[in-house]
């Protein structure tokens, strides 16, 4: 037998249908409950109350009680990388969905990857930053610049306030849909929270679709450039 990690494991978690379906809504970074997740997954509560043992003991979840309710949600930040990862590996070589649903453009434009903002919008975002030297490769790390201080306190957000949390800072997630590098971390989901408390967008109930209002998209390209179109 092979030393080292076995992938296999976490791989066969993942990899039963009504599991994925179970962790790719909880993509959206809200707290759902086993009722909830039986219905994303297309399956009964018992065969998802046992699904989610399995996950939970497997590590990709975590359960949170609040009286006599229980919450679901992705163990931590690592689980949505890995998720996202083999979303763009799974559209790369052809395993879509058969029946696209109505949203789908929607989802490619902007949609939360576990509280920050991807697809297009997120890319987009992302880019700008980097050109503006707001952010900064280093090595294999990503840094936030003294002029990139100055930006963000200029954006609304006080880096003081953010809830302390073992994430980064800021750090690069790859996007299932760009094929490109959003903005994830403390500060990913900091800027997308404050375009929502602006009233730039608004997550849309029930999905992961991020929907910009005419003014606040006319704001985003302001900022960020002028890549993007109302839908």
């Amino acid at each position: 037998m092979k030393d080292g990690p076995d992938i296999s494991r976490v791989a066969a978690l993942i990899g039963d249908p009504a599991r994925a379906n179970i962790l790719t809504a909880l993509m959206s970074g809200k707290a759902l409950t086993a009722s909830e997740l039986a219905g994303e997954a297309g399956v009964t509560l018992q065969t998802a109350s046992a699904h989610l043992s399995k996950l939970e003991g497997g590590g990709l979840i975590a359960l949170r009680r609040e009286g006599r309710h229980k919450y679901f949600r992705l163990a931590g930040d690592e689980v949505a990388d890995v998720l996202e990862a083999l979303m763009g590996l799974a559209a790369g070589t052809g395993a879509l969905r058969t029946r696209p649903g109505p949203r789908d453009p929607e989802m490619r434009r902007a949609r939360v990857c576990y509280n920050h903002l991807a697809g297009d919008m997120g890319t987009q975002m992302y880019d700008a930053l980097l050109a503006r030297g707001v952010l900064r490769r280093s090595g294999a790390a990503l840094e936030l610049t003294a002029a990139g201080r100055r930006f963000v306190a200029g954006f609304g957000i006080d880096l003081n306030g953010l809830p302390k949390s073992r994430a980064p800072l800021c750090r690069d997630c790859l996007d299932w849909s760009e094929r490109r590098s959003h903005l994830a971390g403390q500060l990913g989901r900091a800027m997308l929270s404050r375009m929502e408390e602006m009233g730039w967008a608004a997550r849309v109930t029930g999905t992961r679709v991020v929907r910009f209002s005419r003014d606040g998209e006319a704001a985003f390209s302001e900022v960020f450039g002028g890549r993007s179109r109302h839908v």
